[in-house]
């Protein structure tokens, strides 16, 4: 929510500076997110007088202009605005001073050879508007040399607001003021002391005072109001609507556009700048239609399946009947509470309008906005709640605007439905401020508090609630109101009872085993990720689909909770990588999201050129397969995963490559992780080029540790030197090594205490359709040194195990 300084002023009489305010804003609640003053950006340029303007010797276009800036000295300029001339007052930018709309720095330069020490702008060159087709004319009374912004009223600092769904009533600058006001900074206008005219227009590009605007008073109509009626209570429970006739649209004056300008809206025309002003002043969205492009009266009713609306945004949108639009006997000319139609959308031969002042189902404009990915102001204040106390006044409030600016003659009110305003009232307690809040505030202080914000507050503490606050149902809530107003932090900080003796660990299994994967991943080099659960459909694809997809997602980017980790990384590391970055090493600890539940899960991401270089070509290395089951061995053997009793078996899922992947297993079926390099449909699904390898450890399926009763004894050393003796078998070409070790290391579980394969060799010697495979095997004696007889003895049973697999020693 955007408004400027004086904005606000107009609803609040205050003379609180503006680093006050802002404190106060993010005191109350209503954080501020930003502050931007456009007189500091136009701070070099001054009020110039042009004196003498004379032909360029060496160009008909271009004049050479003698401008008096207050300086002193005349300074020459070469300008090419056809309104140049002798005796106009215009904004001059000097040397050094930066054009924002242009993107320069105005430097002494030489034009045609001729020096121009300066510039005069147009207005879009200092972003005031669109107008380029000549320099900017000030009025005579001009002050020579006095700064442009100070002068022109521009010093008007923007104020940012974020505010949270629940603050509905702060959708409107005067929300915002009585929100300050009832902080202590000043006092709340009546509505009509705030619309009051006062001051008057000098010159085209200064307004001696931006509050002029209307003298809000009744309207007498003349002639019956619109056929106007609604038909689904539901979705739209009152319309109201009058017609003026006999309006004049052109441009709105430059006191409302350059508010409009300043919070980021376009200015369009007057009638339509008129709804904006209102919707961003008073939170009141509005809507005008102009009533020659209508074919009989105005209905609120649910949509028929089907239906189509070209919106002023130029899309068409597809409706269905759960959604609310506003539509004449012959089509429809708007999706309710959030967006018009084209059709019936006013120009600047409109003379006769209808304006639409309705009430609209919260719930009902966030599911339709939902289904339509369509956001607008006027949704965001509908779907929190807009006073529904407000539709006279705000159907008054424009229709006055729509008089005062364009012209014509009201007729009466069609009122169609009737909005839910019936009181609400909560027995309110004093008590459960300090219960609650921590804050004791006296009973006198907490209900002007409270009456300050529009809550009436009776001799027994029944408290009612104004018809702009929905978010208020019960007593937390006054509770909320009065501690964020007396000030948050004024609760004192009180420390939780210290319980004597050493503290428990709080932290469950599950916890400690993800914290020691998280800690044991950033400590072998890889950074950190924390994606959304939430990715779109399409990404979630390649991974098998999606088992739960939302209903109403935020966006259909973040329909589907993701079945894997790696989609969040892969983004990650494209979006890393379009950013020049060469070597991308990614983790995430998180949930992924199946059929059967959440499972917590470590993803890995390896993706462009390990650090350093190859120290045999000298050239950068792209990650491989055999990287990414380094990285998810080490993690699991650190958190406790008994890795020497591993299989390793290359049945991957699909979205690896084949022979280039694997899965590190407890038996064939019980799966503790997967590795290997992504296949490149998966690459190509993320705009990725390869190679780009990764894993997931599937934490739950870690085996759980032993009882305190069941745990090993302690480790000693054994004290005799291990024996190593070497072996090379002949094995058919398709069987795996890891196939061998195992069997090797089966032949004596007492005696062998490692195996590790040291060489593969095809070639001569070696017959077709087999291999040759060399493993050493590390032999440790207990008590005493092997004898010789022992050691052919294990060397045999060695020999056998690995003759079951089809193996037999080399020649």
């Amino acid at each position: 929510m955007k408004f400027t300084l004086s904005w606000l002023k107009e609803h609040l009489e205050t003379d609180a500076s503006l680093d006050t305010i802002l404190e106060t804003l993010t005191k109350i609640g209503l954080e501020v997110e930003g502050v931007e003053n456009p007189a500091e950006k136009l701070a070099p340029f001054v009020v110039g007088h042009v004196l003498t303007a004379e032909r360029h010797p060496q160009a008909d276009k271009l004049q050479v202009l003698s401008v008096d800036t207050g300086e002193g000295a005349p300074v020459q300029v070469v300008c090419g605005a056809p309104n140049a001339r002798a005796g106009l007052k215009g904004v001059f930018g000097p040397p050094g001073a930066y054009v924002p709309g242009s993107d320069i720095t105005l430097k002494v330069a030489a034009i045609r050879g001729v020096e121009s020490k300066g510039m005069m702008c147009s207005v879009r060159e200092l972003e005031l508007g669109d107008a380029h087709e000549g320099i900017i004319e000030l009025p005579e009374d001009a002050p020579t040399g006095e700064n442009y912004a100070s002068w022109a009223g521009l010093d008007d600092p923007v104020i940012d607001v974020s505010i949270t769904p629940n603050r509905q009533d702060c959708m409107g600058v005067r929300g915002i003021a009585r929100d300050l006001a009832a902080a202590g900074l000043g006092r709340l206008k009546a509505l009509a002391e705030a619309y009051a005219p006062a001051g008057a227009q000098q010159g085209d590009m200064k307004v001696s005072d931006l509050g002029q605007r209307i003298e809000l008073k009744p309207i007498t109509g003349e002639g019956p109001g619109p056929n106007v009626r609604t038909e689904d209570e539901a979705g739209c429970p009152a319309f109201f609507g009058r017609i003026v006739s006999g309006v004049v649209n052109g441009e709105a004056p430059e006191w409302m556009t350059r508010r409009l300008k300043a919070i980021g809206q376009k200015p369009i025309s007057a009638l339509v700048d008129i709804t904006n002003f209102v919707m961003f002043d008073l939170g009141r969205p509005l809507h005008v239609y102009d009533i020659a492009k209508l074919q009989g009266g105005l209905a609120a009713r649910k949509a028929k399946p089907g239906e189509q609306v070209l919106a002023l945004n130029g899309k068409t949108y597809t409706l269905d009947e759960t959604m609310t639009v506003i539509a004449d006997e012959a089509q429809v000319h708007d999706i309710g509470g959030i967006m018009g139609g084209e059709h019936s959308g006013v120009s600047e031969t409109t003379t006769e309008v209808l304006i639409e002042c309705a009430y609209f189902d919260p719930d009902h404009i966030a599911r339709t906005g939902q289904k339509l990915t369509l956001t607008s102001d006027a949704r965001q204040r509908f779907e929190r709640g807009v006073d529904p106390a407000f539709l006279e006044d705000g159907l008054t409030v424009a229709t006055l605007l729509v008089q005062a600016l364009c012209g014509g003659t009201p007729s009466e009110v069609t009122r169609a439905g009737n909005p839910p305003t019936a009181p609400r009232t909560i027995a309110y307690d004093t008590n459960r401020a300090e219960a609650l809040g921590g804050l004791a505030i006296a009973p006198e202080r907490q209900k002007a508090i409270l009456e300050s914000l529009g809550f009436a507050v009776s001799a027994d503490w029944q408290v009612t609630v104004p018809s702009w606050r929905r978010d208020v149902e019960g007593q937390a809530d006054l509770v909320e109101e009065v501690i964020r107003i007396e000030g948050i932090d004024h609760v004192p900080s009180t420390p939780l009872p210290c319980v004597p003796g050493v503290a428990k660990p709080t932290a469950t299994p599950a916890q400690m085993l993800e914290r020691k994967a998280r800690r044991t991943a950033a400590a072998r080099g890889l950074n950190e990720a924390v994606t959304w659960s939430f990715i779109a459909e399409s990404e979630a694809e390649p991974f098998g689909g999606s088992a739960w997809i939302l209903d109403n997602p935020i966006s259909e980017d973040m329909k589907a909770m993701r079945p894997s980790l790696l989609p969040g990384l892969l983004a990650a590391a494209r979006r890393n990588m379009a950013r020049g970055q060469d070597s991308v090493r990614l983790f995430e600890v998180g949930r992924r999201y199946l059929a059967e539940g959440e499972r917590p899960t470590l993803g890995i991401v390896l993706a462009g050129n390990r650090l350093g270089r190859d120290w045999r070509s000298g050239k950068a290395q792209g990650f491989d397969a055999y990287d990414a089951k380094g990285e998810t061995a080490a993690i699991l053997a650190a958190i406790g995963a008994p890795v020497d009793n591993l299989q390793v078996l290359g049945d991957a899922s699909g979205i690896y490559h084949p022979g280039r992947s694997g899965r590190f297993c407890l038996g064939p079926k019980n799966a503790l992780a997967e590795f290997g390099e992504l296949h490149p449909s998966v690459l190509k699904a993320f705009d990725l080029s390869g190679p780009v390898v990764a894993g997931e450890i599937y934490l739950d399926a870690l085996p759980q540790k032993r009882a305190a009763g069941r745990m090993k004894s302690a480790y000693a050393p054994p004290a005799l030197q291990a024996v190593k003796r070497d072996f090379a078998f002949l094995v058919p070409a398709d069987m795996q090594a890891e196939a061998l070790l195992r069997a090797v290391k089966g032949a004596d579980k007492q005696a062998i205490a490692g195996v590790s394969l040291f060489d593969v060799f095809t070639g001569q010697g070696v017959p077709e359709g087999q291999k040759s495979l060399a493993v050493e095997v590390a032999l440790q004696p207990g008590e005493k040194s092997f004898t010789d007889e022992e050691l052919k003895a294990i060397s045999e049973r060695i020999v056998a195990a690995a003759a079951k697999l089809g193996a037999r020693l080399r020649d």
